[in-house]
């Protein structure tokens, strides 16, 4: 897979910098990164950080992305961001933000030692983050520190079997996956043979609830609303106060899951393990939950691109044909399809990391407490680095050296990274390949360019025709 560096020039792989304390030399106030006027900060904040608060960070708003959909919002950002680090090179761009650091990364290799070097000096848990995800899990892993941050990890890589691309639960959770998939052609099949992404969300997402917590949960859309509620309550972060007794029902039920082990559930998993209170595993799960949500968003957008793509429909139906009598298939075309679409269309485009010392980069010193954000968009989208950045190239997903030497980072990297990605994968490509299998399908809403897919693809207006 073919890339330049006419920005970045590097050889071989990125070389990812040790780090440097802060006592090796000057600090913050003595040897600054370069930092933006105020004019520039306002602008950079108008046009790339905005439209993706807008959008909603944590449950999304469908009028909002219409409107970044509509006015090419996204590719917009892009073009500023690339803008940016040509004046500024490789950064990081402190912003000029009154009472607060925040700093902009410009260059691919910045993400990799960022994202290597969390949780220190580079903490997940960074400050705005911590307060959207309080509404709905303020013991989460991803907003955690120190002992506790280990320890709740620990149970989301238990739970997820996060080390393995077929999870050690995946014959029970296939049931579910083909009578959710079968249901929602019947759905379709009633329709007239069209689909859209409201009744793909409620099937997915009966799909999620029987995995997760149990096959008596699959109508349970009291959690699901009670989720949605607080997420959008998260959207606005510090800005609106938590409402404690409606956040407290959410572990609740979900304790009452794991309390109930339904057989074939992750919840039955996480009743038969010896979990002290600091773990808080009911915590957990909101995050899988959430998660969830952007998966089904990947998988539904990965349909268009394989419906706009004839070869590579084709190519996985004969996948699907091929592994049609595994127990739990691998369908590499299937989970590349989706890292693709997570590529093309980040479901997560700002990654955030926040500093717990000073940090020295090549150009200065970064202060402690920076908020430090990372625009995914900027390096999945970039046709000055990557001929590809346009185009749906699955084999780009299995491509070690590509993503290597570039942060294509779909499911974040290094120590934080996503501990679901491989379950996230194996579900949302065995439920597409359920759809697929024996249905003719066209996208009827949009209409995909192969050599030139747009920057933002509105999951809420896409629709299909099936036969």
């Amino acid at each position: 897979m073919a890339y330049s560096h006419s920005s970045h020039p590097t050889t071989g792989s990125i070389r990812v910098p040790e780090p440097v304390s802060s006592a090796a030399g000057p600090n913050a106030v003595q040897n600054p990164l370069p930092r933006a006027t105020a004019a520039e900060t306002a602008q950079i904040l108008a046009e790339v950080e905005l439209p993706t608060v807008a959008k909603g960070p944590i449950i999304r708003r469908p009028r909002v992305v219409a409107a970044v959909e509509r006015f090419g919002l996204e590719a917009r950002a892009v073009k500023w961001m690339q803008a940016v680090a040509e004046k500024y090179g490789k950064g990081p761009l402190m912003l000029k933000v009154p009472g607060r650091n925040m700093a902009l990364v410009l260059d691919p290799e910045h993400v990799h030692r960022i994202l290597e070097e969390s949780p220190e000096p580079f903490a997940p848990a960074e400050t705005l983050k911590r307060h959207a995800l309080k509404h709905f899990e303020p013991k989460v892993a991803l907003v955690s520190h120190g002992s506790e941050r280990r320890r709740r990890r620990q149970v989301n890589e238990e739970a997820l079997d996060h080390g393995h691309p077929i999870h050690r639960m995946a014959e029970q959770f296939m049931p579910a996956v083909r009578q959710e998939a079968a249901a929602l052609l019947r759905e379709v099949d009633a329709a007239g043979g069209r689909l859209d992404y409201s009744a793909y969300f409620a099937a997915w997402f009966r799909m999620v609830n029987r995995v997760v917590l149990g096959d008596s949960y699959r109508d349970d859309d009291e959690l699901l609303e009670l989720m949605e509620t607080q997420r959008a309550r998260g959207n606005w972060a510090f800005l609106r106060p938590v409402d404690t007794e409606a956040r407290q029902q959410i572990p609740d039920r979900i304790q009452q899951a794991i309390d109930r082990a339904e057989p074939g559930s992750i919840a039955a998993f996480m009743g038969q393990q010896d979990y002290q209170a600091e773990d808080a595993p009911e915590q957990q799960v909101p995050q899988w939950l959430f998660a969830f949500d952007p998966a089904g968003m990947a998988s539904y957008r990965g349909l268009a691109l394989l419906a706009s793509h004839p070869d590579r429909l084709q190519s996985a139906r004969l996948q699907i044909t091929e592994q049609a009598a595994e127990t739990a298939p691998t369908l590499p075309l299937l989970r590349a399809t989706v890292l693709e679409s997570l590529r093309l269309w980040a479901t997560t485009p700002m990654l955030l990391r926040e500093t717990t010392r000073e940090v020295e980069f090549e150009h200065g010193v970064m202060p402690r407490g920076t908020s430090v954000l990372i625009f995914t968009p900027f390096f999945h989208r970039d046709e000055r680095n990557l001929d590809f950045a346009h185009r749906f190239v699955p084999e780009v997903g299995d491509h070690e050296r590509t993503r290597e030497e570039w942060p294509l980072v779909p499911f974040s990297a290094g120590p934080g990274i996503c501990p679901g990605r491989h379950l996230v994968l194996l579900l949302t490509s065995t439920f597409m390949a359920e759809l697929l299998a024996e249905r003719q399908i066209e996208v009827t809403s949009h209409q995909l360019v192969p050599g030139e897919l747009p920057a933002l693809l509105n999951n809420f207006s896409l629709e299909f025709a099936l036969s």
